[in-house]
């Protein structure tokens, strides 16, 4: 008996870790580091057919869309890069400004020859896909947001209102020192509470990213990109000031979080809005509701008319 329970808790140690580990990008895609800017990005690229940009947020990486990649794989080129100080990207000590960011996705898009692209965004990626939108409108034929405002557009002052987003405001080496070695308990924070369930924000996942933000000036640069939303709204009105996006706009928010307030910020900077809410998800959507969320870019992206 006791050798057969000593066999099965082997058995289950040796399957831990496959079960531990985040959903991995196709075996087709390949990375790549590509100097923009003064920084260099940790780049995935994968599939074959019209190029698709997915970029992430805070709290997470590029890996955050291993799932919508596999899927678009199949018909686009999927191009995956982590942002500026996040994830296996170089930490710049500047640009962490979202129209500094913009002309780094153009960057990537240059060093690839990619002319054209469908944008899905999340988060911080909202705020760097808005930028590269109005500065290179002619670059993005579909855009697709997900649960986080832009700074300056729309009731941008009333959502700075809530106290859920003091972290916008939480900053400075004395905040670094605080924060240093308790990552997990900093972003925990964020992945308990934006979430319609908690549970859904996997172990693995917490983990995984817990390490990436862990590493030497990932929670300076992380800082630094919400330190960079004065300009950043300054940047955009500038950018509303020249007229409105007028490629196809999905706007995807959280039921147990953005909502429909997704779509109410974008109608302030774009022509052509289509709103979408997911059932069931928080913040955190490609965690939380990840079928329901690729299968709404999907249909979008798809519908080319």
């Amino acid at each position: 008996m006791f050798r057969t329970l000593l066999a099965a808790f082997g058995a289950l140690l040796l399957a831990w870790p496959a079960a531990a580990q985040l959903q991995p990008f196709p075996a087709g895609f390949r990375t790549q580091e590509i100097a923009v800017n003064g920084a260099t990005l940790h780049v995935r690229v994968g599939g074959h057919g019209p190029a698709v940009v997915l970029l992430h947020g805070y709290g997470e990486t590029g890996d955050m869309w291993a799932p919508m990649a596999a899927d678009l794989a199949r018909d686009h080129t999927v191009v995956v890069p982590d942002l500026r100080g996040m994830g296996l990207s170089s930490h710049p000590a500047g640009g962490y400004d979202k129209k500094t960011q913009g002309g780094d996705v153009a960057g990537v898009l240059d060093a690839l020859k990619i002319q054209r692209a469908d944008l899905v965004t999340h988060d911080i990626g909202n705020m760097v896909g808005y930028a590269f939108a109005a500065e290179h409108p002619d670059r993005v034929t579909r855009f697709v947001l997900m649960d986080a405002p832009l700074p300056g557009v729309g009731p941008w002052e009333e959502i700075l209102k809530n106290p859920l987003l003091w972290h916008f405001r939480f900053g400075g080496p004395d905040m670094e020192r605080l924060v240093a070695g308790r990552e997990r308990i900093y972003l925990d924070r964020f992945w308990n509470e934006f979430s319609a369930d908690p549970s859904r924000f996997s172990e693995a996942s917490r983990v995984h990213y817990a390490a990436l933000y862990a590493r030497p000036g990932a929670m300076h640069s992380g800082f630094a990109q919400f330190a960079a939303f004065d300009q950043d709204a300054q940047d955009n009105k500038a950018f509303l000031a020249r007229g409105k996006l007028t490629m196809p706009v999905l706007a995807i928010g959280g039921s147990a979080s953005f909502g429909p307030m997704m779509a109410t910020v974008m109608r302030f900077a774009a022509v052509d809005v289509h709103e979408l809410t997911i059932p069931g998800s928080g913040h955190w959507l490609m965690e939380e509701q990840p079928a329901a969320t690729v299968s709404a870019v999907r249909a979008f992206l798809d519908a080319k008319t």
